[in-house]
């Protein structure tokens, strides 16, 4: 096999039809636009999910639910996962920076440590949140739980 056997498939091309070329084309006159009215003219453009004036699907469908614009959303970090960091790289004192380096959190993520997993070594734990049993957890091996102070925006 070389280049020059290579070919589409059959019936995958097909030519373009030419329109607007003349009544022997066959699609010669409208062009195939019909007599008349907007989708004729040149520039039309049908409005998104309009269905030919049926109800359209987004007016015909109920809406639900509601966004809590207050809501905060927090990375979750469990304490098999601090207990691992500890281990791995020997750091006893977890902070947010530690936890980016680690690939757990982003720079702009609020972290919240979570309850999963056990904690053998005593850290000092820095995060934004911490559920009440990983508060527990962390302080029942001598270690700490310390929040973030928040930053209150200077005006």
């Amino acid at each position: 096999m070389d280049l020059s056997v290579l070919a589409p498939a059959k019936g995958s091309v097909r030519n373009n039809k030419r329109r607007g070329r003349g009544y022997g084309s066959g699609n010669g006159q409208t062009a195939g636009r019909g007599h008349k009215g907007a989708q004729s003219r040149s520039g039309y453009s049908r409005k998104i999910g309009f269905e030919g004036g049926q109800m359209p699907l987004y007016r015909r469908v109920p809406k639900f639910g509601f966004k809590n614009i207050n809501r905060v959303e927090y990375t979750a970090v469990n304490l098999d996962m601090l207990e691992k960091i500890a281990t791995e790289k020997g750091i006893k004192e977890i902070d947010l920076q530690v936890l980016i380096n680690c690939g757990l959190a982003s720079k702009r993520a609020k972290v919240k440590i979570l309850g999963r997993g056990e904690l053998n070594a005593s850290l000092t734990v820095t995060a934004d949140a911490f559920s009440a049993k990983a508060k527990e957890a962390i302080e029942a091996k001598g270690g700490s739980a310390n929040l973030v102070a928040a930053q209150k925006p200077q005006a």
